[in-house]
Order: structure tokens, then sequence, then C-alpha cells
């Protein structure tokens, strides 16, 4: 019997798909390998426990797929639903369920095997460019209180106005409002100021007639006209000159605009959302920016804070951004090493998100087998790793890591289920990582103060 037991254990560690079985009291009792790496639940951990405390799925509470299979008889089949493996992430999969029986045909528990559908997300995704809050990756407070509004912002018309150095993720968030907006069905038009010349700016922005110009032989409709129904991200609109910022007050005014060559104004339906990596009220008090036009567009402000000021999503990008590459680049790198990972960590990132991901780009064309090792980040950063060195040494990853932890824990008064939620993890993975790292945690924490 142990040695049938032994070999079915084999078969189910050497299949691609998470397999659990459950006894009748819903609680685990196999967990195959394929699950721990769906999940990021160590095998020991699961086992034993009831299976909505491990999956936490989007239908355990209500439409449970083994309670529906075990009240009716009857298998689900390849059902689409979501869980939050044990870093607090949304991870899309397909479930299975069958009934498990004795030899007389008593049930005595179920099974459910799940897919990864995570790949299959990011090529749809890619696809048809519609991306959501969930897609931003961050367990940063900051940005948590940005998810917190994003939906009741994305359900007004309202114009808003996001801040945030280069590289932080502006157009990101504005494509996550647009998408869960009434607004979704309709395109969503991108200009970045920035990158056209004074001359161009206001035909692309607004189209032309035909002779207009020389060479204008037909109507061109502008990025207004294209975007009509829909959303409009001006990005780098700190960037636009006096001229045009008159124009574009009118817009905003109005609802219409004069096209190139025309004499009549067109109405035009479309929400407004700007970005920008300039402080636009200090534009305004040199001149360069009119106080009009910055009301008109600084209704709903939101601020993308950079990545030295969120580093504990370094981690979580970095081994997003590996996941990335792996598919792109058809590679199996597992991860960064420490030391790596903690030079990583210890960079200001002048371009934000966007240079930790060329960073890993880089790294992934010198990588050649399973792991990122510091000679495989660029040039600057091995010779910033040098200096430290021979000034100061890098700290340990668990060094970090704790030094990370505690400071959530301080802010959330020792309470270790806030701190996991900020964290965006489950609560058993934070004390399983305060053990680990051996924190010690103060007798009396901030859940009997808040009693009284």
């Amino acid at each position: 019997m142990t040695k049938h037991i032994n070999h079915l254990s084999t078969i189910l560690d050497s299949i691609t798909e998470g397999v659990f079985t459950v006894d009748e009291k819903w609680r685990v009792t196999s967990f195959n390998r394929a699950a721990e790496r769906i999940t990021g639940i160590p095998r020991a951990e699961a086992i034993g426990r009831p299976c909505y405390e491990v999956f936490r799925a989007s239908i355990c509470e209500t439409q449970c797929a083994l309670r529906e299979t075990t009240e009716s008889g009857k298998p689900v089949v390849e059902r689409a639903i979501y869980i939050i493996n044990s870093d607090g992430k949304r991870i899309p999969i397909s479930v299975s369920t069958a009934l498990l029986k004795d030899k007389a045909g008593k049930v005595i528990g179920g099974v459910e095997t799940f897919r990864d559908l995570s790949v299959v997300e990011e090529l749809r995704k890619e696809l048809e460019e519609r991306w959501t809050f969930e897609d931003i990756i961050s367990k940063s407070a900051r940005i948590r209180q940005i998810f917190e509004v994003l939906p009741t912002i994305a359900r007004s018309d309202t114009t808003v106005l996001i801040e945030g150095e280069s590289g932080t993720g502006k157009e990101l968030l504005a494509r996550a409002i647009h998408n869960l907006s009434s607004r979704n069905r309709k395109p969503m038009v991108s200009v970045n100021c920035s990158a056209l010349p004074d001359t161009l700016l206001e035909s692309e922005l607004f189209g032309y007639k035909a002779g207009a110009f020389t060479d204008a032989k037909r109507d061109k409709p502008g990025r207004f006209a294209l975007a009509d129904g829909g959303t409009i991200f001006l990005d780098e609109i700190g960037d636009i000159p006096p001229a045009m910022q008159v124009k574009l007050l009118r817009v905003l005014q109005d609802k219409c605009y004069e096209p190139l060559g025309s004499v009549e104004p067109e109405s035009v339906d479309v929400r407004v959302i700007t970005a920008t990596n300039r402080p636009l009220a200090k534009l305004v008090e040199e001149g360069s920016f009119r106080l009009d036009l910055y009301y008109r567009i600084n209704v709903i402000r939101l601020e993308m804070p950079p990545l030295r000021e969120r580093r504990e999503d370094i981690p979580l990008l970095v081994d997003h951004f590996i996941n990335k590459f792996n598919k792109l680049q058809g590679k199996l790198i597992t991860g960064i090493s420490p030391d790596a990972r903690a030079l990583l960590m210890g960079h200001n990132y002048p371009g934000n998100v966007r240079e930790l991901e060329n960073v890993i780009e880089h790294s992934f064309v010198l990588c050649k087998g399973n792991v990122i090792w510091v000679e495989h980040l660029p040039l600057e950063y091995r010779r910033q790793a040098g200096a430290v060195h021979a000034a100061e040494p890098v700290k340990p990853l668990h060094e970090l890591e704790s030094e990370f932890i505690i400071a959530a824990l301080r802010r959330n008064n020792w309470n270790r289920l806030k701190t996991a939620q900020e964290l965006g993890m489950h609560k058993t993975t934070l004390f399983r990582k305060i053990k680990r790292l051996g924190i010690k945690l103060p007798e009396v924490d901030g859940r009997y103060k808040e009693r009284y």
C-alpha cells in the first residue's frame, strides 16, 4: 500500500497542473509540486489546512467548485477563476473537480486540478492593451491607497492629473482608469506632448482640413477626434507651448475645437487624463504654465511615488520581469543571487521601474545559466558594487528583508494581521518570515490596544 502511495505521489509531482485532494472536512490531504509552484505555499503548510485558507480563491466563499461537485455529484470542468498566492499576487487559473470515493462508493473527499493561466492572460492583455490596476505590480502602502480610490475615479468623467517621475508607470495608471470606466469600449489615445515639435502638436491633436497648408491634400482627423467617446492621455503636458495651452483650455471648457484650416468648431466627447514629470505648480509660479489650465486639469490629482520610495516593490518587480523575459526569450532563469538582489535593493533608480526592467533585460542577455549574478548586471551597477564593498559592505538580503518587515510592523503598531495586509501577503507567510528571520516581537501588540 505504501509503495502504491509513493508511486502515486511521484506521478502527481511529475505533471505540470496543480493537484490537491481534500477529505470530507475540506482539509487538504495531498498537494503536488505544481500546486506548490503556482500558489507559492509549501506542501507542509498546505497539508491539514482547510482548502479555502490555502487558496483564497475568488469563488471559495460563494461558489466553491469542490462543494458544488459534492452537492451535485457532477464534476466541474475548466472553470476560470483566480487565486491569491503567498505573495499576495492575483493568479488566474482554471479548475476541474471530481469526487473521491471508497470501494463501497461512499464519498470520502474530492480532488481538484488547476492550471496556471498567467501566460494566456498576459498575452491577451498585450493583444488587447486592456490593463487594470491589478496589473500594477506593487504592495506599497502609497500605491494601495491609489488602488482604493481608482474604481471610484474611473466611474466619473472628471479630468485627472497624474504626477510622477519618468518611468513610474503613469501611462499604465491612465490605462487602468480608462479600462475600469464606462468608456472602455471606445479607444484610449496616448500623446507624448514632449515628443512632438510645437509646429506639429496642434495638427496632431486637432487634425487639419484639406488645403490648410501645402501638403494637406485631404482631411486628417486629430487625436481628439480619434478618441471621441473614449479617453485621451496627454503625457508630459508641462511641455506644451503657451499658444497650445489656450486651445487645450477651450477643449476642456467648451468640449469643442477647430482643426487647422477650419472656421467651424467641432464638438468632441472625450475624457482627458494628463501626466507630467515636472511640478506644474512650480511652472505656474514661473509663468510658463497657465493658472486657469492648471485648475482645469488638476481636479483629481494622483501622485506615483518613485521606486526609491517604495523599495518593498523591488523584489516583486524583479520576479515579475524575470517571468516576463523568460516567456519572451524562451529561457528558464529561476532567480537572482542574494548579492545581486541586495545591490538592486540599494540602488536609487533615477529611471524608476523602467530602469529596473532594462537592468533585468540586460542581465538576461548575459546570463547563460539559471541564476542572475552580479557580473550579469550593467557595468555601472558592478562599479557601484565595487565602490560599496570598498567603503561599506552591502547588507545581505535577509538583513534587508528583516529591516523592511520590522519597519512595517512598527508602522502598524506591531499588529501582524494589519502588517500582512499592508505588505500584500498572507498572515501565515508573514509569521513564517518573522520566525525564519528571528524577528523579536513585543509581548503586547497593537491588537490589544485597539480593543479599548
